[in-house]
């Protein structure tokens, strides 16, 4: 007996209900991310082994798929690493290309590839998959889609404005409120650690301030010390830990926190720049929130940081986010090239949708109209009806055997077909049609013309 098939783990199979929601949450951000003036590009699945690799750290690095030369790839291993076991030497002689990891690296390589043909300030958006070798569970995926959209070449504040719009749009296009857009600033994260000498620990300071909603402030300073943060220097920046009230009040906080560092009060500037922008366009679906504490993507952001969260109702996390980059094309040689840009997370948009039961009936509507064949005259019958339904922009088909009645009526109510026309000798006779509302039972003798403005 033939073993069942499978799909590898972090990978799955969607069905056309999931398909057309997720069809519809990919056609939204499309809308809008064409309204505010972004182009399409896209890039291969794939990249040369080191334009993907050292971009993400070592971790990142472990979670990139890499593709085994094709043919014969141990001849090429290196002997020694080979001898050694050494699998991450032998891994760049065996392998010459990697999945992408995200649509960032492979965005940064064609801005450098195609700068002569690009015009600067250049807008993107990205809709494509990414690959990760990590542990599945769930809302983590091997395989997932990213929906991404940036800006390069320009430093304007302007265009952090208007991804903030952005986000709000595409959410108050899929009719989901209670969205918030938290905003910090990687010079505010700087200025903490320059108020308290700690310069050097600036990773390890922000990324235990990162997880202050996970672990509480206890938790976030016992990881401090731990990092080798002196408990004076945690004392000083204890002020941070009670920061609240609107944007306008933790702000005025900030500026007594950040008095003495110029960085900081750099990255204050930045904020209420783009905090009193907003505030002369009010947001629709979303509200906009002052995070001190968020400092996700610390090795390439250098300004603006983002994170969107999911209404309060579902525990979902972060459904999107982004930032600014002084210098991502760097990597690649060209130098200077500022850039901002924001991530939507598909997967969890859809989870949000679902739980909330928010996706318009409509989305998973597919065959309109079944027309049941009772042979080949008939059917011949029916397919030029059918013909000109899909001209009218109606979904219609034929069933393909004329087989049993109670049959072809089953396969209309599995598939949720609303409507089922009959078209048997007595229809032809009379040029005209039987249709029936599969719902309420109620059967109608039309003619053609009443059969389209009926289902239309």
């Amino acid at each position: 007996m033939a073993q069942k098939p499978s799909i590898p783990k972090g990978t799955r199979d969607f069905s056309p209900a999931e398909v057309a929601k997720r069809n519809y949450i990919f056609e939204k951000i499309q809308q809008q991310f064409k309204k505010f003036g972004f182009q399409p590009i896209e890039t291969p699945s794939f990249e040369n082994y080191e334009t993907l690799m050292g971009k993400y750290g070592e971790e990142g690095d472990r979670l990139i798929f890499k593709i085994l030369n094709s043919g014969d790839f141990l001849r090429k291993a290196d002997p020694k690493a080979y001898e050694k076991r050494d699998s991450v030497k032998i891994t760049s002689s065996i392998s010459e290309k990697a999945l992408r990891y995200d649509l960032t690296v492979p965005f940064a390589r064609y801005v450098v590839q195609h700068q002569n043909e690009i015009e600067f300030p250049f807008k993107r958006y990205q809709i494509q998959p990414v690959w990760r070798a990590d542990r599945p569970q769930k809302g983590r995926f091997r395989e997932f889609y990213q929906c991404d959209a940036d800006v390069v070449g320009s430093e304007s504040l302007w265009q952090e404005v208007e991804f903030i719009q952005l986000y709000d749009e595409v959410f108050n296009a899929l009719n989901l409120p209670g969205i918030t857009i938290k905003i910090n600033n990687r010079k505010i994260l700087s200025g903490f650690a320059e108020v308290i000498g700690e310069q050097d620990k600036l990773i390890d300071f922000t990324v235990a301030l990162d997880k202050l909603d996970k672990i509480g402030e206890e938790g976030v300073k016992k990881e401090m010390k731990e990092k080798g943060i002196s408990p004076e220097a945690i004392e000083k920046i204890g002020p941070i830990f009670s920061l609240n009230g609107n944007f306008a009040e933790k702000v005025a906080g900030l500026k007594n926190i950040l008095e003495n560092s110029k960085t900081g009060q750099k990255g204050i500037e930045e904020l209420e720049f783009i905090q009193k922008a907003i505030a002369q366009m009010p947001l629709q679906a979303a509200k906009l929130d002052l995070d001190v504490t968020l400092a996700r993507g610390l090795n390439y952001y250098t300004g603006a940081i983002f994170e969107v969260s999911a209404p309060e109702e579902v525990n979902l996390g972060s459904i999107g986010g982004g930032g600014r980059y002084d210098d991502l094309t760097g990597i690649f040689g060209l130098k200077n090239m500022s850039g901002v840009g924001i991530s939507f997370g598909l997967d969890r948009i859809f989870l949000v949708l679902e739980e909330l039961d928010l996706f318009p009936l409509t989305v998973t509507e597919n065959t309109k109209v079944l027309f049941i064949n009772f042979g080949d005259k008939e059917a011949l019958y029916a397919l030029k009806a059918v013909q000109n339904l899909r001209r009218n922009n109606i979904t219609a088909e034929l069933y393909p055997e004329s087989s049993k009645m109670k049959k072809q009526m089953n396969h209309a109510n599995k598939r949720k077909i609303p409507f089922v026309v009959l078209a048997g000798e007595e229809e032809m006779k009379q040029q005209k049609f039987t249709l029936k509302n599969m719902k309420s039972g109620e059967q109608f003798s039309v003619s053609p013309d009443e059969l389209l403005n009926k289902l239309n």
